[in-house]
């Protein structure tokens, strides 16, 4: 019988201990169940997380492939590696922008570490990013305009501790289900309620005191009239406000009235009034991708921060938490030197610039002047090279078609798992190893850093994404990497000790010390230390906040709603929104099968009868400016009226979607677009999607 080993999840953010079992003969895994033992579930696991972990359903990489003459074709490893370092060394030669690299937040933190030297030390090109822009680039945007630093200031601690549970654009019912169950037993206490803001009735929703439904995408809206409605009944905390935050009195010029606020909401005032009682209470306020994926996403994040700071709910027990995605988007984060240096060093700051690349052996010249245009940006400007790494942009981008042209016409290396729509594109295909395999460590949404153990050993013809990003960025850069294949504790603690002294310090951290006490909450600049609720203390003195901001303070915002980027007309009629099903992570490759499967849209059975002709049996096209899809329909009067629900997993969905993004944070409006519904044989000469039915 193999031992039992410890790991991390690797499904979402929650970061739930589990302990893992190979089989006793051949490859792979056996059985997974929650760690008892680690402190962040104490035994508890969510069967998508086990499920996942023992037996994904995607079609499995085995080989590397060549692109000849068309058609991808096996290949040893030499053959595949000299094509990519081929490949990248011409686009790189030509201009270190044409070299694109797409990161994930499915990584590893020694692999999200290892990628950005590459890509800011070697390569030095502004063309690199993660599909952790896609997610939580507006809410990690609203916490450094809010409080000088990414992060949420909330750990779990406080979820038992919070009187009201206010969960805003996020369904953690569906899409952290470990996390969820312990909102649902906090709020089984007396007095203890849960409130879901969310225009479709979610999951979540069924499973708390309170539903309010805005029209979609107009939180910001409501949020303001939430605020101004505390406003004008005088239930803010004017004693914090002025001792703790700066702009306060700009906010208040630019606030509008909250009657007129909730009409543009769509929601009644008693609505607004629900609301503004929940603040009344010791509040956690948590909110996930229908606020980010937003042109507005920042401005809405900062207005919901806003509603925790006007009410003083920014303290053990409340405060603003953002649900982050995917497993490791957090460690992407801090450690990948994407949007900050590791540590969240200023990008642009020229102090920390030079001690970045002193620690790494390379001129300081050589990183680019800005951290660049984002994902959908990097594509949009037509690099000559793509690397991708467990990330599938051809399935995730918005405007999913024109994405796939763009990686179709470059030279495009994919890096993963299992077969994805990238790789059906690629010129290169690495196969990589996936969590059962892997060694490395974590970063889960409470900044808590775990390890990530393999369980069976590497199968023959696979490699580690941590030993292909060094080979890659050894044989082009000698100088940088010394090792073909690093030992992951040795890349950690490279990593850790770039954070000495940084707002995310990590120096404290040690694969010793996370082997002994399974995980430890940044910042820890020192063996035996963690971090706790953030800009908070209290002592025998009083209690005090302290921001990483230039005056000390926390600031609030003054944005106001503005018009979606594609309202709807009478062309396109009804709103698309997109979101997370059960079944389904990410774009959905470990869940379908190797198979797009069945697209399914959920719609309000009073519009299917509005649109009653353009039915065949159960299958409608959906049609946007920019593609059209076929779906089975499922009814289902969760979804208001005009509003058709995509799951965001499959792989036609984001054919649809708007490439048009959020200013400040880059992410794209994912949420709502202008559709219309007609019979599929009546469907405009798009592009034609093949996934309706999974036997069509």
């Amino acid at each position: 019988m193999s031992d039992w080993i410890p790991t991390t999840c690797m499904r979402c953010a929650v970061g739930c201990g589990h302990v893992q079992r190979a089989v006793d003969v051949g490859y792979g895994i056996d059985t997974v169940r929650g760690d008892a033992s680690h402190p962040v579930n104490q035994g508890l696991a969510c069967a998508r997380g086990i499920g996942e972990s023992r037996d994904p359903g995607g079609e499995w990489l085995t080989k590397p492939l060549v692109r000849k003459d068309g058609e991808l074709e096996r290949t040893t490893w030499d053959l595949a590696l000299s094509r990519a370092i081929e490949g990248l060394r011409a686009a790189h030669e030509s201009d270190p922008d044409e070299v694109a690299i797409l990161g994930s937040g499915q990584q590893t933190n020694e692999a999200a570490y290892l990628l950005g030297k590459v890509a800011r030390g070697g390569f030095g090109t502004r063309s690199y990013d993660a599909n952790t822009t896609l997610c939580m680039a507006s809410a990690v945007t609203a916490y450094y305009e809010s409080f000088g630093s990414d992060a949420p200031p909330c750990t779990y601690a406080d979820i038992d501790d919070a009187e009201r549970h206010v969960v805003w654009g996020a369904n953690p019912a569906v899409a952290h289900p470990v996390l969820f169950r312990w909102i649902r037993r906090a709020a089984d206490a007396e007095g203890v309620e849960i409130v879901v803001v969310d225009p479709v009735r979610s999951e979540t929703a069924e499973n708390a005191a309170h539903h309010v439904a805005p029209e979609p995408g107009r939180d910001l809206a409501l949020a303001r009239a939430v605020l101004a409605r505390l406003v004008e009944t005088d239930r803010i905390e004017r004693a914090f406000i002025d001792s703790a935050t700066d702009g306060f009195d700009a906010l208040l010029e630019s606030l509008p009235d909250a009657e007129d606020a909730a009409r543009e909401a769509g929601v009644a005032l008693d609505a607004v009034e629900l609301l503004a009682d929940a603040f009344d209470h010791r509040t956690l306020l948590y909110w996930g991708m229908g606020i980010n994926q937003h042109v507005q996403g920042t401005e809405t994040a900062r207005a919901l921060v806003d509603l925790t700071l006007a009410t003083d709910n920014v303290r053990p027990g409340a405060g603003p938490f953002s649900l982050t995605g995917q497993a490791n988007s957090m460690g992407t984060r801090v450690c990948s030197s994407k949007g900050t240096w590791p540590g969240q060093r200023p990008f642009k700051d020229p102090d920390h610039r030079r001690t970045v690349a002193d620690h790494w052996g390379v001129p300081v010249g050589r990183f680019p002047d800005d951290a660049g245009p984002g994902p959908v940006g990097i594509l949009e400007a037509e690099p000559a090279a793509v690397w991708t790494v467990a990330t599938n942009p051809a399935a995730g981008m918005p405007d999913a078609d024109a994405a796939r042209e763009r990686l179709a016409d470059t030279f495009l290396i994919a890096q993963d798992a299992f077969h994805t729509e990238t790789t059906e594109l690629a010129d290169v295909v690495l196969p990589a190893t996936t969590w059962g395999e892997s060694e490395g460590t974590t970063t889960n949404m409470e900044r808590t850093i775990s390890r990530v153990r393999g369980a069976t050993d590497v199968p023959s013809g696979v490699r580690t994404d941590l030993g292909i990003i060094a080979t890659i960025g050894s044989s082009l850069f000698p100088d940088l990497l010394s090792s073909h294949a690093p030992d992951p504790a040795s890349v950690f603690e490279e990593f850790a000790a770039l954070t000495a002294g940084t707002i995310a310090d990590c120096s404290g951290i040690t694969y010793d010390i996370l082997d002994d006490v399974h995980a430890v909450r940044w910042p820890a600049p020192d063996a035996g230390s963690g971090g706790g609720y953030r800009y908070y203390e209290e002592s025998h003195d009083g209690e005090t906040w302290s921001f990483p901001t230039a005056t000390g303070t926390a600031r609030f915002s003054t944005g106001r709603q503005r018009p979606l980027p594609e309202p709807t007309d009478g062309s396109y009629p009804l709103t698309l929104t997109t979101a997370r099903a059960a079944d389904g992570y990410n774009t959905g490759v470990r869940s379908r099968g190797g198979e797009s499967g069945e697209l399914r849209a959920r719609i309000h059975p009073d519009t299917i009868a509005a649109h009653d002709d353009a039915f065949v049996d159960d299958l409608i096209s959906i049609v946007s400016r920019r593609a059209s899809v076929t779906a089975t329909v499922a009814p289902d009067e969760a979804v208001p009226r005009e509003l058709i629900w995509l799951p965001i997993h499959h792989p036609s969905t984001n054919r649809l979607t708007l490439s048009e993004r959020d200013p400040k944070s880059k992410e794209p409006h994912f949420k709502q677009c202008a559709v219309r519904l007609v019979a599929p044989s009546a469907a405009p000469t798009l592009p034609e999607s093949t996934a309706g039915r999974a036997d069509d």
